[in-house]
């Protein structure tokens, strides 16, 4: 993130925004890469001209092996320098370089020294420079301080070992695999990052036992977590487990993951009440204490949380529309929601879930917004007309002279359509209809609704899945 930071990082003007290196030329820059030979070392200019080599590479443009080598070289001298920004710009060079410059490996002497140096602001980004640039044949000779890294007292240094190594896996799955035992010690770690971190190295390590993976999850229940990330991880670990054994609910590990639905953190009770609304086969009364915490979301100050409940509470509507219903007055306070996303959802839940004279009455107020939504907002509303219509025995009727005009298209796009009364789906490219009672459940369903802030699925756990 901080490599992204860096380059793409633009300078506003009263005019407008403007990039500072958009009109770099590739050989000017390798040319200014020769400052890196004088004596004495220009940190500030040092730093600015190897920021420039990294936009180059993230721009897509192509360095020849003999081009990045002679840069690569150069960039080596810079680490007689002590300035903490210039040190960490050629770590970031090191990782980017590290595929196309040859004998790379000639800074791993001065990598492992900062690794194992007593300067922390150093050492974790050595550790990933380090980690970066060796094989599987080199392993073994910085395996005893990667073993010494993961169980640092500094938080930084043991996640980068952490992260590093679960990087390791794909090329020596062997080695790292000895390194566990330290893993497990990083577990029981009091800072939330890194026993996420080890928590995850420990999973990959494992995932193809799956009764090891079964103890740990089972045995970090027991104990329990500090990291709210480590509790989602071993939510999503355990729901895993659930679905390969077909749903069964006579387990722990479902009893672990409705226990979490009374953590004291948000994330986690997301996470778990997401975990059981997508478990296959799952009943209207083991969904009920999920509801019940989407519920209390719903009346939240944070936009994120009402995103994510209401989102949810659609996809629960679609298989069980009457475990919703006890959410239908939140879930009407909510169309009026300043967030037309969050409002939109509301709707097309209620309209799942309401009664005919409910209906009625939406639709007044969804005709007020419309024209502030997305094509695709409109097309759920509409689907979700008729599916509810159907259910009711009712083809959804009200909804045609509000929101068909506005769901037609020029393009070719396939958009659905109801019919009347007719209680069938008419394909506005296709002209095929469907009997409402076979309309696809895929047809209305919200899963392709853009999601900018929910959290729970999607957001900082998804490296582990």
């Amino acid at each position: 993130m901080l490599q992204r930071f860096l380059i793409h990082f633009t300078f506003s003007s009263p005019g407008g925004g403007s990039n500072p290196f958009q009109h770099l030329e590739k050989s000017s820059v390798l040319q200014e890469a020769r400052l890196f030979n004088e004596t004495p070392i220009n940190p500030r200019k040092c730093a600015h001209i190897l920021t420039k080599i990294l936009y180059l590479i993230n721009q897509g443009e192509h360095l020849g092996t003999m081009e990045a080598t002679e840069a690569f070289f150069a960039m080596t001298k810079l680490f007689q320098s002590n300035d903490p920004t210039l040190r960490r710009m050629c770590y970031l060079t090191i990782k980017e370089m590290s595929n196309i410059a040859e004998d790379v490996i000639i800074v791993t002497s001065s990598l492992t020294k900062d690794m194992t140096g007593k300067d922390d602001n150093y050492r974790g980004s050595a550790v990933r420079a380090l980690c970066k640039i060796t094989d599987s044949t080199m392993l073994q000779a910085i395996e005893r301080y990667m073993k010494q890294a993961i169980v640092d007292k500094v938080p930084s240094v043991s996640s980068s070992a952490l992260l590093s190594s679960l990087h390791l896996l794909k090329s020596s799955f062997d080695v790292v695999k000895r390194w566990v035992n330290e893993a497990q010690e990083a577990a029981s770690s009091d800072n939330i990052m890194v026993q996420y971190h080890a928590l995850g190295l420990l999973y990959h390590v494992r995932k193809n036992d799956r009764l090891a993976v079964s103890k740990m999850v089972s045995k970090f229940a027991r104990q329990g977590l500090k990291s709210p990330f480590a509790y989602c991880l071993m939510i999503r670990v355990a729901s895993k487990l659930l679905e390969e054994d077909e749903g069964s609910r006579d387990s722990p590990l479902f009893d672990f993951i409705e226990s979490c639905l009374r953590n004291k953190h948000e994330m986690v009770v997301y996470e778990a009440a997401s975990a059981i609304v997508n478990l296959p086969s799952c009943s209207a009364k083991e969904l009920a204490p999920a509801v019940s915490v989407l519920q209390l979301f719903c009346s939240s100050p944070k936009p994120a949380l009402r995103y994510a409940a209401v989102r949810t509470l659609n996809k629960v509507a679609m298989k069980h529309p009457s475990a919703v219903t006890a959410c239908n007055l939140d879930l009407e306070n909510l169309v009026t929601d300043s967030n037309r996303s969050i409002a939109t959802l509301a709707i097309t839940t209620l309209l799942k879930t309401g009664s005919e004279s409910s209906i009625d009455r939406l639709m007044k107020q969804i005709s007020s917004f419309m024209s502030e939504i997305s094509d695709e907002f409109k097309v759920r509303c509409r689907s979700s007309t008729v599916l509810g219509g159907g259910r009711r025995g009712r083809g959804g009727t009200a909804l045609s002279g509000t929101l068909l005009p506005m769901t037609q298209k020029s393009n070719n796009k396939l958009l659905l359509i109801a019919c009347g009364e007719s209680g069938s789906f008419s394909c506005g490219c296709a002209g095929d209809q469907l009997p409402v009672s076979e309309i696809p459940q895929e047809a209305c369903s919200d899963d392709e609704l853009p999601v900018h802030h929910a959290p729970g699925r999607g957001s900082h756990q998804q490296g582990f899945f």
